[in-house]
């Protein structure tokens, strides 16, 4: 059956995460990227000439794009005219993103965002599509706060807990309680490449600002439940984290330690892990990995090099399961920060908001 695609602009376009949103949907199913937009110094340019040397993905820029005009960010009522919802990942300051974001949403243009602003918003559904697809429903709440009838605002998490979240997710059922995760995560989560950042060769540096607060408090959100229409953080598990920037260019590696309360044997681990899937896979969704986490056996894996694009960089990797001298169990968990952790984190909630009929 042919369905007419939706029409939809990246706010933010030039970019790192602008640009790889723009190699996803280059032939997406269900989306047509139909509007650019950036800063005002962009704005009027072809997007050829507003991004010039800065192109950091590692396959060209796709033809259709160049040629399009970039429009300024904040030019609401223009982008509205070209799409019918947008994705935004602009570099601004919190408060500035928080205001545009709104500002789309009141005039009825769908936002789905790879920003941290929106994230701690009451009524805003903070969404890894596979574990918390249920707090879509804060949705209605959102509209009713904002006075809309299509628009909202619906964010993806921290790409740091996306190489722990999903493992500890069907773990949930034992009553894990305390968990130690210490992050070592590339420099693309930075918006860097290492011809931009020559000092990360070589190197690790033990800070990434504002990153540890996001790590150990995003992922009671992402576990919490909708209460009178805004979504209640968990108490449990307690989390302590580290973040570490390594010379990695993409993929995030979490060594994580557990303590349960009913504690797992580990065939019954992995087993949890092997069977785990939601929404995106019941509905096929042209992102989502077939299969959402998967295990190595092999002592040396999961590798960044080599298993970051594992299902398109949409999968979760896990590996070196073993019980601890302290902790119950310790494992190491891998995910891909600017596919799953970023912008294609963002697009599987988009084909999970738009097959259910949140864009409608």
């Amino acid at each position: 059956m042919y369905m007419e695609k939706m029409k939809v602009g990246v706010v933010g376009a030039t970019g790192m995460v602008g640009q790889r949103f723009l190699t996803l949907l280059e032939d997406h199913p269900y989306f047509e990227v139909t509007a650019l937009a950036a800063s005002a110094r962009s704005a009027g340019k072809t997007y050829e000439e507003a991004v010039g040397a800065r192109w950091k993905m590692k396959t060209p820029m796709p033809e259709k794009y160049k040629s399009m005009k970039v429009i300024d960010a904040a030019e609401i009522e223009a982008m509205g005219k070209l799409c019918s919802f947008v994705f935004c990942a602009v570099d601004m300051k919190k408060d500035e993103i928080k205001a545009l974001e709104e500002a789309y949403a009141r005039a009825e243009i769908p936002v789905v965002s790879n920003n941290s602003a929106n994230r701690w918003t009451p009524d805003v559904p903070m969404v890894i599509p596979e574990i918390n697809d249920a707090h879509l429903e804060v949705i209605a709440a959102q509209r009713k706060r904002l006075g809309t009838k299509r628009g909202f605002i619906a964010v993806k998490p921290n790409c740091s807990i996306q190489s722990y979240v999903p493992a500890l997710t069907p773990l949930l059922k034992f009553e894990p309680y305390e968990i130690v995760a210490t992050t070592y995560q590339a420099i693309s989560g930075a918006g860097k490449t290492f011809k931009e950042w020559p000092e990360m060769i070589d190197n690790i540096i033990p800070y990434i600002g504002g990153e540890e607060e996001k790590s150990e408090q995003e992922p009671l959100r992402v576990w919490g439940k909708v209460e009178n229409g805004e979504i209640v953080k968990a108490d449990e598990p307690k989390i302590t984290t580290q973040c570490i920037r390594v010379p990695v260019s993409d993929g995030h590696t979490a060594a994580v330690f557990v303590k349960f309360r009913k504690k797992p044997t580990k065939e019954e681990i992995l087993k949890a892990w092997a069977e785990f899937s939601g929404k995106p896979q019941a509905l096929g969704l042209p992102h989502a990995p077939e299969q959402f986490i998967t295990y190595f056996e092999e002592d040396n894996r999961p590798q960044a090099a080599l298993d970051r694009d594992i299902y398109g960089g949409m999968g979760v990797t896990v590996g070196r399961l073993r019980e601890d001298s302290i902790y119950d169990y310790k494992f190491v968990g891998l995910s891909h920060n600017t596919l799953r952790g970023a912008a294609g984190g963002a697009v599987l909630i988009a084909e999970l908001l738009y097959r259910e009929g949140y864009f409608n």
